[in-house]
């Protein structure tokens, strides 16, 4: 890397997102990332060489021309290119590669950017019924193999537990047979911000899962590790062999997919996610209590009760139902 007084605005924003892939997740380094090169694509359009220019020249004035760029963009693009974007200034100021006057450059992105309304979360509330009853079936698809067997076993398990504890995906996949109470149905996780927490399983989540481990037993006792350590979620891959292996976030992502085609067909690829299952759980415990939106809140663990109230709303039948109820004789 060349000497910071020789630095190009090309320079400075591999040696940022450089530090982004450091500190950050993969999903944050790629979103970094893509904001970055469309803030070159910006700076380009206005004549300028990104590999020529020296970096120290580049002062906060821009940020308004790229916020004025990003409006072909959805609103919540527009604030996370924005943001990577304030970093990346953040960064010049801190390592004294340009002289940037952060106050002023957070006035022009407020008068320029727009403001992002609350989203209700979407998801295809009828559609994961479906994969769920599919889920409910997958004991009755014959196996070729036992491998096979505890690959469906397993999957079935994992998408009911998804469904009914309201568990992120790294949440499950780090769940150990030591954490759950079996007579109970309680498991205690360590969840979002390393705060403690009890989860609670339904009946048909217990059920998959004494299924599942059932069937695993012999797997689970050939190494003479404690039961307890043992991961409940566990790699039946050929690469993991008979091992007792915890599956990653990714091979619970990629279950969720290959199931949701096997229910839905391969159109509906993409449209239910791992963290669908934990939307579904909140809503179904709002309708099911009557729009306790304070059992929800704490049932799902959020910490903030205006993130649950977000699901408090009515779908769009219910509204017609309501109106042509009122209004119609």
């Amino acid at each position: 890397m060349p000497p910071s007084n020789t630095f190009t605005v090309l320079d400075a924003i591999n040696k940022y997102l450089d530090s982004v892939r450091l500190s950050r997740s993969s999903n944050t380094a790629r979103t970094y990332t893509n904001a970055m090169q469309s803030f070159l694509a910006s700076w380009i359009r206005k004549g300028n060489d990104p590999a020529e220019i020296k970096v120290s020249s580049l002062n906060e004035d821009f940020i308004a021309d790229f916020a004025a760029d990003l409006k072909s963009y959805s609103p919540n693009t527009e604030q996370l290119y924005l943001t990577a974007a304030t970093g990346f200034y953040e960064f010049l100021a801190a390592d004294n590669l340009a002289v940037i006057n952060l106050p002023r450059m957070r006035m022009l992105i407020k008068r320029r950017s727009r403001r992002v309304g609350q989203r209700l979360p979407q998801f295809p509330k009828a559609d994961i019924k479906i994969v769920l009853n599919y889920a409910q079936s997958m004991v009755q698809i014959p196996s070729e193999s036992k491998r096979q067997r505890l690959q469906l076993l397993r999957d079935r398990a994992f998408i009911l537990t998804l469904a009914d504890t309201g568990l992120r995906v790294h949440e499950a996949c780090n769940l150990r047979r030591g954490d759950v109470d079996w007579q109970e149905g309680k498991a205690v996780i360590i969840g979002k911000g390393n705060q403690e927490a009890i989860v609670r399983f339904s009946t048909r989540a217990m059920n998959a899962l004494r299924d599942y481990l059932n069937t695993r037993a012999e797997n689970d006792g050939a190494f003479g590790k404690a039961l307890t350590s043992l991961p409940i979620f566990a790699r039946h891959d050929l690469g993991a062999g008979k091992r007792i292996e915890p599956i990653s976030t990714t091979t619970g992502r990629n279950i969720i997919n290959q199931r949701v085609r096997e229910a839905l067909g391969d159109d509906a690829a993409g449209t239910i996610t791992p963290h669908s299952f934990r939307h579904y759980f909140v809503t179904e415990i709002l309708q099911g209590s009557g729009g306790n939106i304070k059992l929800a809140q704490k049932l799902a663990r959020h910490k903030n009760i205006q993130i649950t109230q977000r699901y408090a709303h009515l779908s769009d039948d219910e509204l017609d139902k309501g109106y042509f109820e009122i209004f119609e004789d």
